[in-house]
C-alpha cells in the first residue's frame, strides 16, 4: 500500500525552487559507507561542472562536516536565512554537525524536534541556484525517512547503498520497498566495498562476497549503478577531511564514482 502524500510547506518550496535536481542517498542499515558515498557523489557532480549542495539530514549522526574537513564551522544567519557552509569545490553544505557546540555532543531529540530540524534545513537555508542537491539520509526505514521523503519537493530519485553481505542487501531490499511505497523513483543501487583492491599490486579480493546487490536490483527491477571497491585510502582521506575523489582522482574507486555520477546525470537529465 502506498503512503499518502503530504502537502509540502510553501516555505520549503520557495527555498528550494532554484535547486534543479534532488537526489536522496539511503541505506537500509548503518555501516555500509552511505555518508562516504554521498559526499563523494556530491564532489563528483561538482568535478563534472555542476553547482552542487549536500544536506546532511542524519540528525543523530551528522558526519558530513568531518568527511569534508568542515568541523568546527558554524553557519551565519542573515535576514531570517541561514547561509550554508562552503565546502571543497564550492559545494554548499548544511548539517546538524555545524550547530553542535562540541562535535562529541549527542542529539537527544524525539521525533517532532527531528522533523522540525529537517524542515528548517530545507526551508530556512539560503540554497540559491544549484544544479543538483544530494541529501544524506539516516540509515534504516523509520519515521525520519518518511518525513524526509515527504518534505523534499520534486525528488528526482533515491540511490540505495549496500555492501555485498546478504544481511546488508536484505535491508537494502526493505529500503527499496519503502521508497516504492512512497511513490519516489529508485535511481539505482550501489554496491559499496564490493572488493578489496590492493593499492600496491592492484590485485582484487572479494572479502565480503559479491553479486547480492546486483541480484537485488534485478529482482526489484532497479538499475545497478555500479560497484565501489574497498580502498584503504578512502578511510584515510575521510579521516583527514579530504574527499577521496579529490585526493586520489586516478584511483579505481574515484573512477567508479565518476562513472556512477555520469549515469545519474543521464537519468535525471542534469547537464
Amino acid at each position: 500500500m502506498s503512503q499518502p502524500k503530504l502537502e509540502i510547506p510553501e516555505e520549503i518550496k520557495e527555498s528550494m525552487k532554484d535547486v534543479k535536481h534532488k537526489i536522496v542517498v539511503l541505506s537500509g542499515k548503518g555501516g555500509v559507507g552511505k555518508t562516504t558515498v554521498a559526499t563523494n557523489l556530491a564532489m563528483s557532480f561538482a568535478k563534472q561542472g555542476l553547482s552542487t549542495g549536500i544536506v546532511d539530514v542524519d540528525i543523530y549522526g551528522p558526519n558530513v562536516p568531518k568527511l569534508l574537513g568542515l568541523e568546527g564551522q558554524h553557519p551565519v544567519a542573515e535576514e531570517n536565512k541561514i547561509h550554508p557552509i562552503e565546502g571543497p569545490l564550492g559545494v554548499k553544505v548544511m548539517s546538524m554537525g555545524f550547530l553542535l557546540r562540541n562535535q562529541d555532543d549527542a542529539v537527544a531529540w524525539r521525533g517532532p524536534l527531528v522533523a522540525r530540524a529537517i524542515s528548517q534545513f530545507l526551508s530556512d537555508v539560503e540554497w540559491g541556484k544549484l544544479d543538483v542537491m544530494v541529501a544524506d539520509l539516516p540509515p534504516g526505514t523509520g519515521d525520519e525517512i518518511l518525513s524526509i521523503l515527504q518534505s523534499i519537493p520534486d525528488i528526482d530519485g533515491v540511490v540505495i547503498v549496500s555492501t555485498p553481505q546478504e544481511v546488508a542487501v536484505q535491508d537494502a531490499r526493505r529500503a527499496i520497498q519503502l521508497v516504492n511505497k512512497m511513490g519516489v523513483p529508485v535511481l539505482g543501487i550501489i554496491e559499496n566495498m564490493s572488493e578489496f583492491i590492493c593499492p600496491e599490486c592492484g590485485s582484487s579480493y572479494q572479502i565480503f562476497g559479491g553479486g547480492a546487490a546486483k541480484e537485488a536490483s534485478e529482482r526489484y527491477e532497479v538499475d545497478y549503478l555500479g560497484s565501489l571497491p574497498l580502498d584503504p585510502r578512502v578511510t584515510t582521506a575521510s579521516d583527514r577531511g579530504t574527499p577521496f575523489v579529490i585526493q586520489a582522482p586516478d584511483a579505481v574507486a574515484a573512477e567508479r564514482f565518476e562513472e556512477i555520477v555520469t549515469k545519474l546525470k543521464e537519468k535525471i537529465g542534469a547537464s
